[in-house]
């Protein structure tokens, strides 16, 4: 996380910063920034909670394949489950539009000149997507490898896609968002046999060398192979999600859908 480039202010939790962002009252200003976000989080976090809905969070560097990989998984599962996702980028709505066009709710938050999403955008978010009969709510954070991991936004799961068309050190190059991750993907591996100089066995250890013992599925969003893995893992989650959740709350959310 960046505390020189300003990264950590962004229109959602700008309207916090009650004095001059400069000198010596930058250090205290971040860290009363980061309270906050981590307050509004747990808040997100309850009410996520409070509707049995199972909130994950897509990070990757750029082009990796997150919408991609969410229109794939709404194709598998929208009869199965009811979807949501709240879309991330510095600007335009090209990939809520994609999302949209599947039939799936969508939510882009346009975040200017922040390099990432954080909790208070995403609260602002939910003010325009109905949780009751809801089954998952996608957040896909926008592609950078560093300032993602450093925020929570109430999510249940963080996921990070890695593309077989990064480097297979990406992991160790980027130590907090692979040690960030509950689950990783690698994404694109259609495309492996064409691009002889990723080792997807390196990949992995590197992830294993940041002790993170998370699991990685192969997948091609493109093909479908690999495919069954996230969805399965998809389907444990809400499962458990479920479970911790009372069943009037699940009995009102099915009937709501």
């Amino acid at each position: 996380m960046c505390n020189t480039c300003g990264c950590n202010i962004t229109p959602g939790n700008r309207h916090l910063i009650y004095k001059p962002f400069a000198g010596t009252n930058a250090v205290m200003v971040l860290g009363n920034l980061l309270a906050e976000n981590d307050r509004q989080a747990a808040h997100n976090r309850a009410h996520f909670d409070s509707h049995g809905v199972l909130a994950v969070n897509l990070m990757s560097a750029p082009g990796a394949g997150k919408t991609a990989l969410l229109e794939a998984t709404i194709d598998a599962l929208k009869h199965e489950f009811s979807l949501a996702v709240i879309e991330g980028d510095l600007e335009t709505e090209n990939d809520a539009a994609r999302i949209r066009a599947k039939g799936v709710p969508a939510v882009q938050i346009t975040t200017g000149t922040a390099c990432h999403l954080d909790a208070h955008m995403v609260h602002d978010a939910l003010h325009h997507i109905r949780l009751d009969g809801l089954d998952i709510v996608f957040i896909e954070n926008v592609g950078n490898l560093v300032c993602p991991a450093s925020f929570d936004l109430g999510q249940h799961h963080n996921v990070t896609l890695l593309s077989v068309t990064e480097g297979d050190d990406k992991p160790a190059k980027y130590p907090v968002m692979f040690r960030a991750a509950g689950l990783v993907l690698l994404t694109k591996t259609d495309l492996l046999p064409v691009l002889d100089d990723f080792d997807p066995e390196k990949a992995e250890h590197c992830l294993r060398q940041l002790a993170n013992p998370a699991p990685l599925f192969r997948l091609s969003a493109k093909t479908g192979a690999g495919l069954e893995g996230w969805l399965d893992w998809l389907r444990m989650q809400v499962a458990a999600r479920r479970a911790h959740t009372p069943a009037a709350v699940v009995a009102h959310a099915h009937a709501a859908g």
